[in-house]
């Protein structure tokens, strides 16, 4: 058949519209949206039988409907979509940081489906204030005189600056003045927040003598950054946050801490090295600290504020404030995760980061041989085995930091690594694992119990 009779068999818009098939997907996704996808399937066959050969624009001929209704398929699918962990990093920034636990998400459910006291009073029947939900949680847990929350850390920074020091000076440690990812940077926002940056020390060693000598007329804060994301070892010198607030104090100014991943609980009980908790803060006398709510405290994405009184309610009160406020999802999420910590006792089990955190490597390699067991069932074409790894803990905390763990390895017979990669990206609940040494590896850490069967299965298909 020649490419100009191919051309003349492509149906009119208006003539395949009318067909029963197509009455079907307009009943479902209305006619202007199966209109368009039947342009466009229309303009990719002609395409085809002007690129390929007779057979490959016969059969793209063929399948038109089916194509059409594969498009409306894809077009009308969520694109953010439950991903299986396997790659052993805790906090993965690109995976969606910390996840919450079933009974928090469940009671989110109940919550957000239909309408809820966000703004409202009911014990004295009038307008609430949607910070009243978790902010006596806040001081409780940190000791802190008020909080509140916006919708992320940066934005808690831009915040507090624009409040406390716009129009002035703050001094920062040259040392701390790191980029939080994305190239968001600590003199970007504080340039924007239109307080001036006046840096004091040295990359390596910032001595108190030199805040002294930095302080002017000018100065309206002293700002220490918190570097989670990095460490500088060897010939190295900081001024503790308690003694700069003494400075600062000294001088009628606010001190303020940027601590960026933000941990309730001392993480040496789990074997961890020491990271400051936002309690210790709160006892050196820092006036203002911020921290994130998806990192280490295992929450959604919220910039915590916590402090002073006179400095929260200032904050409250800035326009800011309404721009970058957080929604009733995060209220809900946040309060929820918060009241876990309320049992130190139980918190390891039940916020999801620090069980993974906090779980031992036996722990581990048992759900490894569950689910090398599983696969070996299944008669894979691959190589299947449990071997020893590394994790991490991800999202710009404890960079140094290595957990034992153990790992399910696929070492494929018929296919490269990353073929299999991306196989596994591909599948109805994509698995994102480690590629190394041209194998696959699953670290078990972040894999949860209940989804070994679902990962078995998907694997089994894909290496059948």
């Amino acid at each position: 058949m020649e490419k100009n009779e191919l051309f003349r068999n492509i149906p009119k818009v208006d003539v395949l519209l009318e067909r029963e098939s197509m009455a079907a997907l307009i009943g479902r996704y209305g006619r202007a949206l199966v209109t368009e996808a039947v342009r466009e399937e229309t303009d990719r066959l002609r395409r085809i039988i002007q690129t390929e050969d007779e057979a490959a624009a016969q059969r793209a001929l063929e399948g038109l409907e089916k194509a059409v209704e594969d498009r409306l398929a894809a077009m009308c699918a969520p694109r953010v979509r439950k991903v299986i962990n396997a790659t052993g990093t805790i906090l993965h920034t690109n995976l969606g940081r910390a996840p919450i636990s079933r009974e928090q998400a469940q009671r989110l459910t109940d919550i957000v489906t239909g309408y809820s006291n966000l703004e409202y009073d009911l014990e004295n029947a009038r307008r609430g204030e949607r910070y009243a939900h978790f902010e006596g949680l806040l001081c409780r847990l940190t000791g802190a005189e008020a909080a509140m929350v916006v919708n992320n850390n940066a934005a808690a920074v831009l915040l507090v600056l624009s409040t406390l020091a716009a129009g002035g000076e703050v001094l920062v440690s040259r040392g701390e003045l790191v980029e939080i990812g994305g190239k968001f940077r600590i003199p970007d926002v504080c340039r924007q927040s239109g307080a001036g940056l006046r840096e004091v020390g040295t990359t390596n060693k910032t001595h108190f003598s030199d805040y002294e000598e930095a302080l002017t007329d000018e100065t309206k804060a002293l700002l220490k950054v918190h570097t989670s994301n990095y460490r500088i070892v060897g010939f190295t010198e900081s001024v503790p946050a308690s003694e700069l607030a003494e400075l600062a104090h000294s001088r009628g100014i606010p001190m303020i801490e940027d601590l960026g991943s933000g941990v309730l609980v001392d993480l040496e009980q789990y074997g961890l090295s020491h990271e400051p908790t936002v309690q210790e803060s709160v006892r050196a006398g820092i006036d203002v600290v911020c921290f994130s709510g998806d990192k280490l405290l295992g929450g959604p994405q919220a910039g915590i504020i916590v402090g002073k009184k006179e400095y929260i309610a200032r904050m409250k009160r800035h326009p800011l404030t309404r721009a970058l406020r957080v929604d009733k999802f995060t209220v809900t999420a946040l309060e929820l995760v918060l009241l876990e910590y309320l049992r130190q006792e139980t918190a390891a089990q039940n916020v999801p980061v620090l069980r993974m955190v906090s779980e031992k490597e036996p722990s581990v390699r048992a759900r490894a041989e569950k689910l090398a067991a599983l696969l070996r069932q299944r008669q894979l074409r691959a190589d299947v085995t449990v071997t020893a790894c590394q994790s991490q803990v991800g999202g710009g905390s404890l960079p140094l930091e290595r957990l034992d763990s153990a790992a399910v390895t696929l070492d494929p017979w018929q296919m490269s690594a990353d073929a299999l990669e991306r196989a596994m990206l591909a599948l109805p609940v994509p698995i994102v694992p480690r590629v190394a040494e041209d194998k696959v590896l699953l670290d078990m850490r972040t894999v949860a119990e209940d989804e070994l069967e679902l990962t078995a299965r998907m694997l089994g298909e894909v290496l059948a």
